[in-house]
């Protein structure tokens, strides 16, 4: 079979910028530190008000004793539950987040914070929020008619002040 030179060569050049730009990929997410989701944990999302972890009064932001935070989290049409909540800045942070009934989808701009929530598993992400102030959650997966609605609410404060909110309320931050 013969292969014409100019073609070879059109052949190699569109190789060679889809090599750029795997490799560009590539480099930035090892950069910035952006790897998919690995955890895999199944869960019964008809029965989350009955689980040990999901349970309402089990959402929210919570210490570890390593000093690290979790937050546990619901999405169901239409919101996030906890619908706002204070978090640490400069501190690890694993947010887990279940469904209650279809795929959501949650952003957090300006943040490397992005995940499906796909209902029966636990959405785990690692992180650690650098900047003060309020980041809007959003639902990035339409989810039916009050998609547009779907949001929450991600205060960041000092480590300080998340200590002072810590001894008033006990350690739940929702």
């Amino acid at each position: 079979m013969h292969i014409d030179k100019l073609e070879r060569n059109w052949a190699g050049v569109a190789l060679g910028i889809a090599g750029v730009f795997v490799s560009a990929i590539l480099g930035s997410a090892l950069l910035h530190g952006i790897h998919a989701p690995s955890n895999v944990e199944t869960i019964d999302s008809a029965k989350l008000h009955l689980s040990k972890e999901f349970a309402e009064d089990k959402l929210g932001a919570s210490r570890n004793p390593d000093g690290s935070v979790t937050v546990r989290m619901v999405a169901g049409r239409y919101g996030f539950f906890p619908k706002t909540l204070t978090v640490p800045a400069e501190t690890p942070i694993t947010f887990r987040w279940v469904s209650l009934d279809v795929i959501h989808g949650v952003h957090m701009p300006m943040t490397n914070m992005s995940t499906m929530i796909v209902p029966g598993y636990v959405a785990q992400v690692k992180t650690e929020l650098h900047h003060t102030g309020d980041y809007p959650l959003l639902c990035n997966e339409y989810c039916g008619m009050g998609h547009a609605h779907m949001w929450s609410n991600i205060k960041v404060v000092g480590k300080a002040e998340w200590d002072a909110l810590a001894k008033q309320g006990g350690e739940q931050h929702g």
